[in-house]
């Protein structure tokens, strides 16, 4: 198997080449994550843009992008830029090009970085028509764009500014899905297409990303591309992000289980949590997240040979398992993963419903789910597993590496023909809420990418010990239970939704928004969530502009798209119902529409 990185269990970082970003920020060759955010203001307002820099900056920013969607805007970075730096803030500052590559020019000569989007910086806008290339004319469209991204390359060159290389899988082009399909293949040719042009023009100054809102997507196009790029020699550093990830507990955690897939494998050099909020609510996310892998390469040795590897980590399909029964509840076979939690919350099972047991007591003969640990996992209690389907393994560990560990048993059950259905559990220690829906969206987020999991399990305990003396002196000390009373049972549904293992409630994709965004992005998400959420597995696309807006819905069952000042379209998937409507009708409008297709 072609790996995508060096180890499937020891955890190590990913070789990238560092690059300078700004006069002090460096990227990727091993120095820490770096967190970013965008701004939502309009860049043509200095005045609002630089104060909306300088909070973000305030809140951790390493970097700030801002949307330059024309000249006007492109040119009014210079003045932002100096209009910070009277304020002593000097965070690096990066352009959003679209559509224009003479915007790129202009607004390369006055910030750090540059990010341009592959599927429409040259390319026209999808229209998502198949489109028929002779080889020859092909070649004459890669020479067209060999020409545009020099003349950007060579004002990057001379001003020492950085280009992201953006692809989006909601943005491809023409071009791109007629030969390669709407496909992650796709989203990795796009990108290769403008790396090999830098290649050969001796500019190495690149940073790419792989986004999608689909993080089942998102994660594989990142693994394809890292093999791509290894291929061919390249180790350009790599910026996470999950599109469209929405806002509250639901953005958060798809974040988490897009990011956190790939950082658990050490891949990722610089990541944005994009939420529909406030952008300066993006850091701490994004710090916790980069800080809860950072060290991990001190983990305990994990002994578990790399090969054979028997899954495809480039394309999702749910181990196999047997499917057996609790009560009224099916665990493994074709059954969708069952939460273990709180059951007055919604779980399908509670710890009450099964008695757990070791598997020294197993192979003994008594009853239960099977509680084990990497090294139980050894030839004699595998083939008491095969002669004995009906029973439920909970797999646990203790490593920093959790994933890793985690990963190395499914496999050896793999290896070993066991079928029997796993169910996976951690125990956290933590005060914060947001911590907890991090950590472990990221770690469950990991194994159900790789369709590893019947069951997930989160247990949160707290323990605080308190000093007293008795009536002599004597010191005594008392432990008590201090667990913050969280919704585990929401949040497991939430991760198994995030990582698209079962959908249960209504699924809200929602642009974070920008300088583009042409509403009140954070209310109308809001109201949307508020009126829709009763609709579980439906997905409702609400977009501040059209960049992204028909790429992205085709993942969607309807669409709330700003296509001008107070206007708003209508998408049933990829295809226009209801163009340019007020926006304070267009809500009863998208109502009428479900209604209309439930019906």
């Amino acid at each position: 198997m072609k790996r995508y990185c060096p180890s499937l269990f020891c955890y190590t970082r990913r070789r990238s080449d560092p690059i300078r970003i700004g006069s002090h920020l460096v990227l990727g060759g091993g120095a820490p994550i770096v967190v970013q955010s965008m701004t939502t203001a309009n860049t043509a307002d200095v005045e609002a843009s630089a104060r909306q820099v300088r909070r973000i900056a305030a809140a951790g920013a390493e970097m700030v992008r801002l949307t330059a969607p024309g000249r006007t805007e492109a040119e009014r970075l210079l003045t932002i830029r100096r209009r910070i730096e009277e304020q002593e803030c000097y965070v690096p500052l990066v352009a959003d090009i679209h559509f224009n590559p003479q915007v790129a020019l202009i607004a390369a000569q006055y910030v750090s970085k540059v990010r341009i989007n592959p599927g429409n910086f040259i390319d026209k806008r999808a229209t998502f028509q198949q489109l028929d290339y002779t080889d020859a004319e092909y070649a004459a469209e890669l020479e067209r764009l060999r020409v545009q991204l020099t003349a950007l390359i060579e004002v990057c060159k001379y001003y020492h500014t950085v280009i992201r290389i953006g692809v989006n899988h909601g943005s491809l082009s023409d071009r791109i899905m007629s030969r390669y399909g709407d496909t992650t293949d796709g989203m990795v040719e796009s990108a290769m297409e403008f790396l090999r042009v830098c290649r050969a023009e001796g500019y190495g100054r690149v940073v790419i990303s792989m986004k999608s809102s689909n993080t089942r997507v998102m994660v594989e196009a990142y693994r394809k591309l890292v093999v791509r790029m290894d291929e061919e020699g390249m180790h350009y550093p790599l910026h996470l992000g999950v599109t469209e990830a929405g806002e509250g507990e639901d953005g958060r955690i798809r974040s988490a289980v897009g990011i956190g897939a790939l950082l658990a494998d050490g891949i990722g050099d610089t990541i944005r949590v994009s939420l529909t909020e406030a952008p300066e609510n993006e850091i701490l996310p994004a710090r916790i997240l980069a800080d809860y892998f950072r060290g991990r390469e001190m983990h305990n040795y994990i002994p578990v040979e790399e090969e054979p590897v028997p899954y495809d980590p480039y394309n999702y399909a749910r181990r196999v398992s047997h499917g057996v029964s609790v009560g009224s509840v099916a665990i493994g076979g074709g059954a969708v993963p069952v939460v273990v939690g709180d059951r007055a919350a919604g779980a399908d099972l509670t710890p009450e419903d099964f008695a757990l047991v070791t598997p020294r007591q197993a192979v003994a003969g008594a009853e239960g789910w099977i509680a084990c640990t990497l090294e139980h996992l050894n030839g004699d209690f595998m083939e008491w597993l095969g002669r004995n389907p009906q029973r439920v393994v909970v797999l646990v560990s203790e490593n920093t590496n959790w994933v890793g560990e985690i990963r190395a048993c499914f496999v050896l059950l793999m290896r070993n023909g066991v079928r029997n259905p796993v169910v996976v559990s951690r125990c956290y220690g933590e005060r914060q809420l947001e911590r907890l829906q991090l950590y472990a969206a990221a770690d469950f987020g990991a194994l159900l990418i790789d369709g590893f999991g019947d069951g997930i399990w989160i247990v949160n305990e707290v323990f605080t010990t308190e000093y007293d003396e008795d009536e002599t002196g004597n010191l005594i000390t008392t432990e008590r239970d201090v667990t913050p009373d969280f919704d585990l049972t929401s949040l497991s549904f939430s991760i198994l939704q995030a990582a698209r293992a079962r959908i249960s409630r209504t699924e809200i994709i929602s642009c974070p928004g920008c300088g583009r965004t042409l509403f009140e992005l954070q209310a109308v998400a809001r109201e949307v969530k508020a009126r829709f959420g009763h609709y579980p597995g439906l997905k409702i696309a609400v977009m501040g502009c059209i960049v992204n807006g028909p790429g992205e819905m085709a993942d969607a069952d309807f669409g709330y798209v700003g296509s001008g000042p107070g206007l708003v379209t209508l998408y049933r998937g990829r295809e226009v119902v209801e163009r340019n409507i007020p926006q304070e009708e267009a809500l009863e409008r998208l109502e009428r529409l479900i209604a209309e297709s439930e019906g």
